[in-house]
């Protein structure tokens, strides 16, 4: 049996008996209104599923009824099919205006009676389930960003409690590094047998490689919480390279490393904190002496076009390998030669200066042999 319902609106006893007898035979539970407001009152306290609806009714006509039942939002989707004895076009598309889904001319066929109800009544209910079901995905949408919103909120706790944990350890490796160096400073100045030198050799050389990387976390730790301020001024490129290679060079003494640099026009200007772009090329400088060893040579060279200007490091050291390649900039990654005692960490913080910056890095072997590592500031 059909669980539908469908309400008569009529003024005419004898049509609801005829609607009624075609429409119950089929299953449809009926129910019926003599005119307009008995047929607001009944619709206000059940739910249809088709509302049969005479135009021509003492009071308010079908159209009336119409609007009023269109501009309710708990009766707005129910399907309203006409019950007319004027064919004329006027009153059809009147009707349609009102807000109605069909029209029945009467005297009518009991075949196209159920045909137009049961098509209206398949196609109100595929749309209320089709309500439903963006209903059920708007929750399921709902509780997908809430989780993704916690998920989002536990992530930068985290990023936060790594970012604190990495300062504290900085900052907490300084105190010992500074009583380290110093120690150290007093006993090379102390009368000391040869397997004494070569143990105090041994301990600065840890100790300088400690304090490079506590150097190194605070410079990252500052700028992934976007605690330093960069101040980006007009600064010539040649002066950036050779305030680097001097730093470097006067901080290396005991290497015997030759640092060749190209020459570059003297007008070559980028927008640049000094201070950031001079440790950068330092710190590139520290790599390729750790890759191709203290007696290779290092080439500085730039290079401006119409849209960059490119500052390149080059060493003849062993290059990249592949891992490397694909993990230039991952804080922390593991594995492989470049990763070894902070260099992929010193990477990293290039890269965070090239962003502040608004450029990029790059890094590629060389079929010559050796590696190059280029800075592309825009213009």
């Amino acid at each position: 049996m059909n669980p539908y319902k469908i309400l008569i609106v009529d003024d005419v006893p004898k049509n609801i008996q005829i609607l009624a007898n075609i429409l119950s035979k089929e299953g449809y539970e009926i129910a019926y209104a003599n005119h307009g407001d008995q047929a607001l009152e009944i619709i206000q306290n059940q739910n249809f599923d088709l509302i049969l609806l005479d135009v021509m009714m003492p009071g308010k006509d079908g159209f009336e009824v119409c609007k009023i039942l269109k501009a309710d939002q708990k009766t707005k989707d129910i399907p309203i099919i006409f019950l007319t004895a004027k064919a004329e076009m006027e009153n059809i598309i009147q009707g349609f205006k009102a807000g109605g889904q069909d029209y029945i001319t009467k005297p009518f066929s009991s075949s196209e009676l159920l045909a137009r109800a049961k098509t209206h009544i398949q196609l109100h209910e595929q749309q209320r389930a089709l309500q439903e079901l963006n209903l059920t995905l708007e929750e399921k949408v709902a509780e997908r960003t809430l989780e993704l919103e916690k998920a989002y909120e536990q992530l930068g706790k985290l990023e936060k409690t790594k970012t604190e944990f990495l300062s504290i350890i900085s900052h907490e490796l300084r105190t010992p590094l500074n009583g380290i160096n110093g120690l150290t400073t007093l006993l090379k100045q102390t009368h000391l047998n040869s397997q004494q030198e070569e143990y105090l050799k041994y301990l600065g050389e840890v100790s300088s490689r400690l304090a490079r990387f506590s150097d190194i976390a605070l410079l990252i730790t500052s700028l992934k919480v976007n605690k330093y301020e960069p101040s980006l001024l007009p600064t010539a490129v040649n002066y950036l390279v050779e305030m680097s290679v001097e730093s470097y060079t006067e901080d290396h003494k005991e290497e015997a490393t030759k640092i060749r640099i190209e020459p570059t026009q003297k007008e070559v200007v980028i927008e640049a904190d000094a201070d950031l772009i001079r440790k950068s090329l330092e710190l590139l400088l520290e790599n390729a002496v750790k890759y191709g060893g203290a007696k290779n040579e290092i080439t500085i060279k730039s290079h401006k076009d119409d849209h960059h200007v490119t500052i390149s490091c080059i060493d003849q050291g062993p290059g990249f390998n592949e891992t490397s390649l694909n993990q230039t900039y991952e804080l922390f990654a593991t594995g492989d030669l470049m990763h070894r005692e902070g260099a992929g960490l010193s990477l990293a913080a290039i890269k965070l200066i090239m962003d502040f910056h608004h450029g990029d890095i790059s890094i590629e072997n060389l079929s010559t042999g050796g590696a190059k590592v280029s800075l592309k500031f825009p213009l």
